[in-house]
């Protein structure tokens, strides 16, 4: 074989390495997009099934209180509808109006004395307030594995590889600017100050 033959295969062996070097990262990044969002959809669904303990709860000391637990209850419904369609924005305003719903309930219970001392309102609370913090951490790892991801297929040379096998861009997982704040779950229980 004459040198330039040899050196045309390698230069061809070498762009196909690279090339499969580059595929092979970017389905690793599109995966870890993936498993983030499982990661969230898990932590939606034990909050999903916590809720209705919570509202039956309630409900039992707050017999006045019904469009709050009807709040929660309807909110609840969306976020469930927009996780099984994986609805990245319907996901995030039904969070916003169930987090307000939420903070609504935990307001209203300052008035029931009873409902605060019950252990498992307590138990409940403490529940919810943990997957809270839970979801809003792996949301943050969700959207920076979005990021990740999404620049990369932006990036040259891995565009043109993106491109070709049809790579999208994921989106991520926003909130109401109100949301972007942590809700403090024990300020909503302090009585205010007159």
């Amino acid at each position: 074989m004459e040198p330039g033959t040899l050196i045309l295969i390698a230069v061809v062996a070498l762009v196909t390495f690279y090339a499969i070097s580059i595929y092979n990262h970017l389905v690793r990044l599109k995966h870890n997009v993936s498993q983030a969002w499982a990661n969230i959809d898990v932590l939606l669904k034990q909050r999903h099934d916590e809720l209705p303990k919570l509202v039956e709860t309630c409900r039992q000391h707050m017999k006045y209180e019904q469009d709050t637990l009807t709040q929660v209850i309807e909110a609840r419904s969306r976020v469930a509808s927009a996780r099984e369609q994986q609805d990245l924005k319907g996901l995030g305003q039904a969070e916003s109006q169930l987090r307000i719903g939420l903070g609504n309930l935990f307001a209203v219970a300052e008035d029931y004395p009873e409902l605060k001392a019950s252990e498992s309102f307590q138990h409940l609370q403490s529940r919810i307030t943990g997957l809270e913090n839970s979801i809003a951490d792996r949301r943050e790892f969700y959207n920076a594995s979005v990021n990740v991801y999404n620049v990369r297929i932006e990036q040259f040379p891995d565009l043109i590889i993106a491109r070709q096998l049809k790579f999208t861009p994921s989106d991520l997982l926003e909130f109401k600017e109100a949301e972007l704040k942590d809700v403090n779950i024990g300020d909503l229980f302090q009585s205010p100050k007159s």
